[in-house]
């Protein structure tokens, strides 16, 4: 079977289609979701300093890790359920849902501040319970959306849309502090978005092509026949026992884990870090905080093509794809990181520099381990990312505490070398594992047993092991 004659099966239809218009809006929820996540994160400095006559609290260092980490004790336990509940009542409801009561809940931030760091903590811990839908949520819709030769493409470009939300809510988080609204404006702006994205999406969004009403059908057959989900996925039953025994799933969960404890660290930490060690203001702060993920946000739109180019060429096993491109995005910023441990604030531009790369470089991630679990199963890919965002979740809660517990001093550099270490270890460690076990082939377990759609499933996954590997053998090679 050649890559050419399964693909003529469906003709790909042109220009712009329901796919594209249904990866715009989840781009965007992207976006406005990551608004909920990180407010709290670029807040928490002129919440606790004196800026523009707004109120600002004496909460300690101990306090402010706990508050940044709580978000993350909700986030895990609603991951799993979410993954069950996207399936049982279909993805657009549930994320549609969850952003709305997410936005309202920012509102009451600054009431819940007045009385004391505790409030915010609940707050957080609530926002993390309806925030932990979006991945699975996400992961659903992508495995019933994206065709398998688009997948690099439009799931980092969706993706990518938590960067550019980070950017954009740390770069104007200066201009709103120093405003007449203060800090407070941040979590107003913040609902707001996040309920009229939930309405929008309500109104547009659909958790497949098959219950689309603007698909030609041309491209709903194309999608389809290229996607590998059953689209009867809602009920069928999901094989925990071999999920559980498969070492490509631990391979794929200690990079998940390795990620997250990076990207986390940082994304909690980049603004004290820069404020108290390279002592930079509120404003160059917040300008400065927002560079690195906009950086991802463009390298997302620059390695995700070369991937997709690599394997529909030929040129690079699917396996071999993952890995080398999280290995980029893990290691090259391991290598940052060390460096960066070295900095003070007489090196501010080398600091940035490195800073930057470090996050931005992880952007080759998403073309690794984040598109894995469609790899791997697309009939259970948004609950296998329940289980990894889930279980890598709990790294987020202890990243944040560690730090804590290392830096007694915020303006000493060689606390936060202790910090920067660690976090390049975990880098090394866990993609190693995923080097060792990760595969990009699809399980035995993905398929249902005594399904109409069992053979066809089985014929079009091959070109993941064959036709987009020329050379026999070629896909289990790293």
């Amino acid at each position: 079977m050649s890559y050419e004659s399964t693909t003529d099966k469906c003709t790909k239809p042109s220009n712009f289609g329901a796919r594209h218009l249904q990866a715009i809006l989840l781009f965007v929820g992207m976006m406005i979701n990551y608004f909920q996540r990180v407010n709290i994160s670029a807040a928490i400095v002129p919440m606790t300093q004196p800026t523009a006559g707004a109120p600002y609290y004496s909460w300690n260092t101990s306090n402010k890790s706990l508050i940044l980490s709580s978000f993350f004790w909700g986030y895990v336990v609603s991951q799993v359920p979410s993954g069950l509940l996207a399936k049982r009542f279909g993805a657009k409801y549930v994320i549609s849902l969850s952003t709305a009561v997410g936005g309202i809940l920012c509102f009451f931030h600054p009431l819940a501040a007045e009385g004391g760091w505790i409030n915010i903590c609940v707050l957080r811990v609530l926002t993390g319970l309806v925030q932990g839908t979006v991945y699975p949520c996400v992961h659903t819709l992508l495995s019933k959306w994206v065709p398998r030769t688009e997948r690099g493409f439009l799931t980092t470009g969706i993706y990518s849309g938590a960067q550019f939300g980070t950017a954009i809510i740390l770069v104007s988080s200066g201009n709103i502090f120093e405003s007449a609204m203060g800090w407070p404006g941040l979590f107003y702006i913040s609902g707001g978005l996040s309920v009229l994205w939930a309405l929008l999406f309500f109104w547009q969004g659909a958790n497949e092509p098959a219950t689309a009403t603007n698909i030609s059908k041309i491209e709903r057959e194309y999608i389809e026949n290229l996607t590998g989900s059953d689209n009867t996925g809602e009920s069928l039953a999901i094989p925990w026992k071999s999920i559980f025994r498969s070492s490509a799933f631990y391979g794929l969960l200690a990079a998940h884990c390795g990620f997250t404890w990076g990207f986390y660290t940082l994304l909690t930490e980049i603004p004290t870090y820069m404020s108290s060690v390279l002592q930079l203001n509120v404003k160059s702060n917040a300008l400065l905080s927002s560079l690195p993920y906009f950086v991802m946000g463009v390298l997302c739109f620059v390695v995700s093509p070369i991937s997709d180019l690599l394997i529909n060429r030929g040129t690079l096993a699917v396996t071999t794809s993952r890995k080398l491109f999280n290995s980029i995005g893990q290691w090259v910023p391991m290598g940052c990181l060390i460096g960066l441990g070295y900095m003070s604030a007489n090196e501010k531009t080398e600091a940035i520099v490195l800073l930057t790369l470090a996050v931005g470089i992880n952007a080759a991630c998403f073309c690794g381990y984040l598109v894995n679990h469609m790899d791997l199963s697309p009939n259970f890919a948004g609950p296998m990312m329940g289980v990894t965002n889930g279980l890598a979740g709990v790294t987020s809660i202890v990243a944040p505490l560690v730090v804590g517990a290392i830096v007694s001093n915020e303006e000493d550099p060689i606390q936060w070398r202790v910090v920067f270490f660690i976090t390049g270890g975990v880098y090394l460690i866990c993609n190693a594992i995923f080097v060792i076990f990760g595969k990009a082939t699809v399980q035995p377990w993905n398929e249902p047993s005594n399904t109409s759609s069992t053979r066809t499933l089985r014929n079009n996954l091959q070109i993941d092991s064959s036709t987009l590997t020329p050379k026999e053998g070629k896909e289990d090679r790293f």
